[in-house]
């Protein structure tokens, strides 16, 4: 049985990008690789309407390993960060800075799109950083960037923020947004095989890389240096940026309004499908790339129900863990998906709760 993912990375990939790399992987230190790495920096910039002067950079690892870097380049021993914490994403940015012994407040929230500033108002000066979750994938939820831009200029702190749950699927742009860190990675919205995290970084940012950061493998002083010739410092997700050169290219070229026109006509059709079912959006602020739902039914489980449309109808889709295990179960709406196949999901999910 051919499974079909309606999972938040890694989804289902389009056509065109996994034979790109369906090649012998080339010699990375080469002039025609340098080059194919500069074109893939170029067109991010432009997709996330970077600032003039800003820079992309590539990491291999997975998205996690770029929230830390983003941690370890742009705070110190003597930084006071803040964190939107409202799942278990922003919960991660928080343990990532007490790892390092980064000072950090936390505005504990509870779906909340911050958008009145109240969650924000209670975070005590100075904070020469905020770390937020534009998407919190565990919930479904996102937040107000405008919001948290406002908070950051007010204070003249950088405002770092991961958006790898929304590239693609929704707008994200970085000088309407004020933001100076972003973060992304390969397997959620781009559609890309899992391995490789972006941060584009601002001029702002560029000039705040703190002298020596706590990590020899993480440290983006040596990536913004060979990255001015189509370099990176260690061995690179070769296989992937040739899959996201490919990527990139196919979105230019198609614009990326279609692309994002495309997840919220997917997320419409199965939030429109669901209405009747003993189910409900978990959050009233959803993104296009996702709807986390809250099983109504007490005598229903969550769990039962992902590991059924697994089983018997090769669905996948994403449980939740920990306290929300048995309630909540996510839908993404990235990747190469169709309104046919949430036609599938739909008619599984109404059988799975008829014949429990």
């Amino acid at each position: 049985m051919t499974k079909i993912l309606f999972t938040p990375g890694p989804v289902m990939m389009f056509p065109e990008t996994i034979r790109a790399a369906a090649i012998q992987v080339p010699y990375a230190r080469t002039k025609a690789f340098s080059e194919i790495v500069l074109r893939a920096e170029a067109a991010l910039l432009r997709l996330v309407s970077a600032p003039p002067g800003s820079r992309a950079l590539f990491l291999t690892g997975s998205g996690t390993a770029a929230m830390e870097a983003a941690v370890v380049n742009f705070t110190d021993a003597n930084a006071s960060a803040a964190v939107v914490n409202g799942g278990a994403f922003g919960q991660r940015f928080s343990d990532i800075c007490a790892r390092h012994g980064v000072r950090v407040q936390q505005a504990m929230v509870d779906r909340d799109p911050l958008t009145d500033g109240k969650a924000l108002g209670q975070l005590r000066a100075p904070v020469g950083t905020l770390f937020i979750n534009a998407h919190e994938t565990s919930v479904g939820h996102v937040y107000d960037l405008q919001a948290t831009a406002r908070f950051c200029l007010k204070r003249d702190c950088l405002h770092v923020v991961d958006g790898i749950g929304l590239f693609i699927t929704d707008r994200l742009d970085m000088t309407d947004s004020n933001i100076d860190v972003l973060i992304l990675s390969s397997n959620k919205g781009l559609a890309l095989a899992p391995g490789l995290s972006m941060l584009v970084l601002s001029p702002k940012a560029l000039t705040r890389i703190v002298g020596e950061p706590r990590s020899y493998y993480l440290d983006l002083r040596a990536m913004v240096s060979d990255g001015g010739r189509g370099q990176t410092p260690f061995t690179p997700a070769i296989g992937v940026i040739l899959q996201l050169e490919e990527r990139l290219s196919s979105l230019l070229r198609s614009g990326l309004s279609r692309s994002i026109e495309h997840a919220r006509q997917l997320a419409a059709h199965f939030r429109r499908g669901i209405s009747d079912l003993p189910l409900r959006p978990y959050s009233r602020h959803m993104p296009n790339a996702m709807t986390a739902l809250e099983v109504v039914d007490p005598g229903l489980s969550a769990r039962s129900i992902v590991d059924r449309l697994d089983a018997e109808h090769g669905l996948v889709v994403a449980p939740n863990g920990g306290k929300l295990e048995t309630r909540m179960f996510r839908v993404a709406h990235m990747g190469n998906l169709t309104t046919g196949d949430v036609d599938l999901l739909l008619k599984a999910l109404k059988h799975i709760l008829q014949h429990r």
